[in-house]
């Protein structure tokens, strides 16, 4: 329980970096460098190549593909309450998918220094015509980090949306 918390507080601490950032970009909007917005354009743009990824991964059952996206300390807190997840874990969670085909939308980067970023979207998981559950939607946060100049997924937390 005790590292449930930590792990909700460290989210948390997360969400309002970003807003904080999120507000001290938009007051310093006007002053950025050209080459700065090209570099946000292109990390918005690896970083959702890599969510949707790791979501193929998991559609297409590729266990090495969605391990080469994690990063070794990677954990995972999923809306199932089956608690913190390892990298091992999830993983091992793609012999049991059955996701027949996602949908990401609005999807969001906000860098939160050089090597890190937030990455959050919502996402719907559609499964076979004779799965019990049709559908699944979920509010997704994902920290991505950048080690060995290779950008890795160290967090993943979701929330059931009805």
């Amino acid at each position: 329980m005790q590292i449930l918390n930590r792990w909700v507080s460290l989210a948390l601490v997360l969400a309002c970096a970003a807003g904080v950032q999120q507000a001290g970009a938009a007051s310093k909007a006007g002053q950025e460098k050209p080459s700065e917005q090209a570099a946000q354009v292109q990390l918005k743009a690896l970083l959702e190549a890599n969510v949707n990824a790791e979501w193929a991964a998991f559609k297409n059952k590729d266990k090495k593909a969605y391990d080469d996206l994690l990063a070794d300390d990677f954990s995972a807190v999923e809306d199932d309450n089956q608690g913190m997840r390892t990298k091992a874990a999830a993983v091992a969670e793609i012999d049991r998918s059955v996701v027949g085909d996602f949908k990401l939308f609005a999807i969001t980067v906000i860098p939160l220094d050089a090597n890190s970023a937030l990455v959050t979207y919502e996402l719907t998981l559609l499964f076979p015509p004779k799965a019990v559950v049709r559908f699944k939607r979920v509010m997704v946060s994902e920290v991505w980090i950048k080690r060995s100049g290779q950008w890795k997924e160290r967090y993943y937390q979701e929330t059931h949306v009805r």
